[in-house]
């Protein structure tokens, strides 16, 4: 089993902070959910213990898809929520997955 933790990095936005767990090679999806604002782009970070966030993927409010590897978040503005996934998880991928917003 894999442990896929949420975490949150602006006060803007709401996640799950429950960890996933999820079977080696089966697909992780966690949900970033915001409230109220109209962002310009999301951006997701991976954060490992003892490190500050990494930089993975961002994503405008334009945008409904963006993939980089084994990664795709999708944006949509009409449900206020952002899911990234993580396709044929490794043990690697253990991490806390942050996501921020920009309404700029």
């Amino acid at each position: 089993m894999l442990c896929f933790c949420l975490g949150v990095k602006s006060q803007k936005i709401e996640q799950n902070s429950e960890a996933l767990n999820i079977q080696e090679g089966k697909t992780a999806t966690l949900t970033c959910n915001y409230t109220n604002y109209s962002p310009a782009y999301l951006q997701w970070y991976r954060q490992d213990p003892g490190r500050g966030p990494a930089f993975l993927l961002l994503i405008r409010e334009n945008e409904k898809e963006k993939r980089k590897e084994r990664l795709k978040v999708t944006f949509d503005t009409t449900l206020k929520q952002s899911l990234f996934h993580i396709t044929a998880s490794q043990p690697a991928d253990s991490a806390t997955y942050l996501c921020a917003l920009d309404t700029q």
